[in-house]
Order: structure tokens, then sequence, then C-alpha cells
């Protein structure tokens, strides 16, 4: 084989390789907006009957209090529970290593601070993720004689509500209706839209 033959297999060969790659990267752009778009989509308030209960997924706690995501949460949870007194709270989030208290306690005491009487709310403080915020809830709603079956208002930041309908789904909850909190904070808004489409596949391949 001819010098010149080997240069031009090799350069065939190269090329083929960047195509593949080319390819590769495409298809994973192609994936990647594809799941943030179904995150779009879920991004919206859908309150349907007469929820009774409110179930508050946890979010980090600062040495100071509630995160600003956190706060966005709890906010949007307050403005909700002024039209409905009457409503029982679950406050879901365990403790971090770098949290100086359960992200329940963080938020019950949040909550209380404006206006929630203490009677009202359940802690589950020992999830860790949104799959625990679900199974763990739901184990505690059972033992103080709730029924799965009744209609549930889930709040979290709107980026994370598909995820969380379909946990909430898959671990006992029939009827499950959505507030969608805002994402004030910029750069935690940024970086939660690149993390969760990445989320959304392992809970979906693996939260079960």
């Amino acid at each position: 084989m001819s010098r010149r033959s080997i240069y031009s297999y090799k350069g065939r060969r190269t090329a083929g390789w960047i195509k593949v790659l080319l390819t590769l990267v495409l298809v994973g752009v192609l994936c990647f907006g594809s799941l943030l778009g179904v995150i779009f989509y879920g991004d919206h308030d859908d309150v349907t009957g007469d929820p009774q209960v409110m179930l508050i997924l946890g979010c980090q706690v600062k040495p100071w209090g509630p995160s600003m995501l956190l706060q966005d949460r709890l906010d949007t949870a307050l403005d909700y529970l002024a039209d409905h007194p009457e409503m029982t709270v679950v406050v879901s989030g365990g403790q971090g290593p770098d949290e100086p208290s359960t992200e329940a306690q963080a938020m019950a005491d949040y909550l209380k601070e404006n206006g929630i009487s203490e009677d009202r709310l359940l802690l589950e403080g020992d999830s860790h993720n949104t799959k625990e915020n679900f199974q763990f809830s739901a184990a505690l709603l059972e033992k103080e004689g709730f029924d799965l079956d009744q209609e549930v208002l889930v709040v979290s930041n709107g980026f994370h509500l598909t995820r969380a309908r379909m946990l909430a789904d898959r671990f006992g909850f029939e009827n499950v209706s959505t507030l969608a909190a805002p994402s004030s904070h910029t750069p935690s808004r940024l970086k939660m839209y690149i993390r969760e489409p990445l989320a959304l596949v392992k809970s979906f391949l693996l939260d079960r």
C-alpha cells in the first residue's frame, strides 16, 4: 500500500469518527431539549377538586433559614393557605450534612412565623430526595388517618413538578393537584433547569 493510500485511509477513518461523535452530540442535545420541553410543560398550577391536604416539598436550608427556592415554595403555599384555613399541611424534608436543621422543621418554623397554627402541620423529617418525600409522606398521612385517594395539593418550584407528579403517582397518591412556585433566584433557576432533565431520567428509571 502506498504512503498516499495510507494517509487517505487514515483521513477517512478520522472523518468517520468525527461524524459519529457529532451524531452522538446531536442526539444528546435533542434528548436534553425534549426532556426540558417536558419539564417546561409541567411548570403550571393545576388545582382540581377541593384538596384538604397540602404537601410542601423540601429544599435546601441555609444557616439563616430557608433558601430562596424554598422561600418561594413556602410563600406560594402561604398565599393559598390564606384562603383555605382548614387545610392540613405536610412539610417534607430531612437534614443534609450542611443544613442546621431538618428542612421540615425550617419550613414549619417559617409557616408558624407567618400565621399558620402548629396544629395544622405534620412534619416529615427523614427524606433526602423527592422519591422519599412522597414515600415517607404517604406513610405519615396514612398513620394520621388520611386516605391517599383524596386530593392532595403538592407545592414545589415549577421546574420540579413534572418529576413530582410522576413520583406522587408511583407512591400511592391517586389525586394530585399542584401549585407551581416561582424560582426567584436566577442562578439557582438556571442550575436546576440544567440538572432537572437528568434527575427526571434517573427518577424514571430508578425511583421505584
